[in-house]
């Protein structure tokens, strides 16, 4: 499958540079989670299915040769190489294990049976094994942050990691809560999905030796396209297909979690649309089925909530790009310009 991410006009050598970088990644991190017990060698080799876009490894790569102080004056792959060492490899890794046991978590608070057209480790291999994978899963990622010079990575994801279980929480405290407000729902979409989006650009940064300032720019950059990658993927829910999302669409519902395009319409719906919707709501969330979902979708397009979600995240995109206007222009700043644009095409 191509990379939705994928940038059509990214510059040859960088091109280059980001799927070696890649490739560096995904050794570090087979090697890290590497287990001489076949039971636990197993599940860390079914996980190779969740891998997906790999946003996180990308951007640490793009963000630490955009803020290289030599990024500018590059040229050629062996040039854009020299640039990226094994900090940001290593950091790289670190920030997708993270990520990897956010989704074998979920998989289990989801009571979820697939995941990228394959079966989730709790379905295959019940949920206490799944819990204890992605238990493994970040305990690997701070050993690895303890091989590095410094205990920046470790602060930084340590804190991202926090934001993220609060984050969780936060939204497990608002199921079924049918009155969630936009202002929580951007609460939790930016700990659940942006913080660990903006600490791998963060860290990026800092492993190009970029100041405080500079990588807190870029560290905005990640939590607003963190923010919008999150919206998207709420619309794709309601009006993405399975057979092209590889997972079934409509478990937001299913689950009570209320989304952008939901909680607009509610706002925004008259008093007898609104009642309906209620209804409906409440019966996709008896029923554990994505039956109502063209029902809902049908009163969402009426009050015109997907077009403003789009809009929304749009918004957030412009917001994430203009964090980049006081790098110099080089290709690593392009592809971030253009990894911005794509969070909000995609369709998976």
């Amino acid at each position: 499958m191509r990379d939705p991410l994928a940038i059509d006009d990214d510059p040859a050598p960088l091109a280059d540079v980001i799927a070696g970088g890649l490739t560096r990644v995904t050794e570090r991190f087979d090697r890290q989670l590497a287990s001489d017990l076949p039971a636990v060698a197993t599940l860390v080799a079914h996980i190779e299915r969740y891998r997906g876009k790999m946003l996180r490894p990308t951007l640490v790569l793009a963000c630490g040769l955009a803020a290289h102080p030599e990024a500018a004056s590059a040229r050629g792959p062996e040039e854009f190489g020299a640039l990226l060492h094994d900090g940001h490899i290593a950091v790289a890794a670190v920030c997708e294990m993270v990520h990897m046991a956010t989704l074998v978590h979920d998989d289990v608070l989801d009571e979820a049976d697939t995941r990228r057209r394959g079966w989730t480790v709790n379905h295959l291999s019940g949920n206490e094994a799944a819990v204890m994978l992605g238990d493994y899963l970040i305990a690997s990622a701070f050993h690895l942050c303890s091989t590095l010079p410094t205990t920046e990575a470790a602060e930084e994801v340590g804190r991202a990691s926090v934001t993220m279980c609060a984050g969780e929480l936060l939204q497990l405290s608002h199921r079924q809560d049918l009155a969630l407000g936009e202002r929580t729902y951007f609460d939790i979409v930016a700990r659940k999905t942006g913080d660990l989006i903006r600490a791998s650009c963060r860290l990026g940064a800092r492993q190009s030796g970029a100041s405080d300032a500079v990588a807190d720019r870029l560290g905005r950059f990640g939590l607003n396209l963190g923010i919008a990658f999150q919206i998207q993927d709420d619309l794709l829910d309601l009006t993405g297909r399975e057979s092209v999302l590889g997972k079934p669409v409509g478990k937001d519902l299913e689950k009570g979690k209320l989304t952008l395009p939901v909680i607009h319409h509610l706002a925004h719906a008259d008093a007898g649309t609104r009642a309906r919707t209620l209804a409906r709501l409440r019966a996709a969330g008896e029923s554990e089925s994505s039956r109502g979902l063209p029902d809902v979708l049908e009163s969402l397009r009426a009050t015109g909530s997907i077009e403003a979600s789009v809009r929304r995240a749009a918004a957030l995109v412009e917001d994430a790009r203009a964090q980049l206007a006081d790098l110099p222009d080089s290709p690593p700043r392009r592809r971030l310009h253009a990894m911005a644009d794509a969070v909000i095409r995609r369709n998976v």
